[in-house]
């Protein structure tokens, strides 16, 4: 089957996806969109978070087909998204910048310029919220989406939030400090 959705604010289409062929494996596999990572395959690790319009999931439980007409955001169109909200307006993440995605101060290699971060992704990065990074994209997500719905949100909001991510390497103090530091600058409008 051929599965047309948005991608990244970007229409994508996927051709000869089989019924049991997970968004995730869409994703990765076949539009080179390797940010959700695939561990668990369960759902229980929330390494692959996306947001299917606007609502976090676990994409290895999403068939594909479930997609269809519908709207991915991935970690690689955070910050495109991020942009939409603040000043209403984009055309989306090419596909070729998301996969040559490089942090600001970084490249490029389609446009041979740094690419601007997210607000929660730089508060990522000052926190130091980071460490193998498995866990980082669907963290990224998942508290991106948070930030959006509750633009001040108290500790247990965070936690309630990223309570179906798992993080192996941290006590996720860090994590929790990035998020309160992205609500922060948002509310101070940094």
């Amino acid at each position: 089957m051929r599965v047309n959705f948005t991608v990244n604010g970007r229409p994508q289409e996927a051709d000869d996806v089989w019924e049991g062929e997970s968004l995730l494996y869409v994703l990765r596999e076949r539009l080179g969109l390797p940010g959700s990572k695939n561990a668990c395959e369960q759902g229980e690790c929330g390494s692959c978070t996306v947001r299917l319009d606007g609502v976090p999931v676990c994409s290895c439980l999403v068939a594909a087909g479930q997609a269809e007409g519908r709207d991915v955001v991935t970690v690689e169109g955070l910050a495109d998204h991020a942009r939409q909200r603040s000043c209403g307006g984009s055309d989306g993440v090419p596909l070729d910048a998301a996969k040559g995605w490089a942090a600001k101060g970084g490249t490029d290699s389609q446009a041979g310029e740094g690419i601007e971060l997210a607000p929660i992704q730089q508060a990522f990065i000052d926190a130091g919220a980071v460490q193998c990074g498995f866990c980082t994209p669907g963290l990224l997500v998942a508290s991106d989406e948070l930030l959006e719905r509750n633009p001040n949100p108290s500790d247990a909001d965070i936690r309630e939030a990223l309570s179906g991510n798992l993080c192996r390497c941290t006590g996720y103090e860090k994590i929790m400090d990035a998020v309160r530091l992205a609500a922060a600058r948002q509310s101070e409008g940094v």
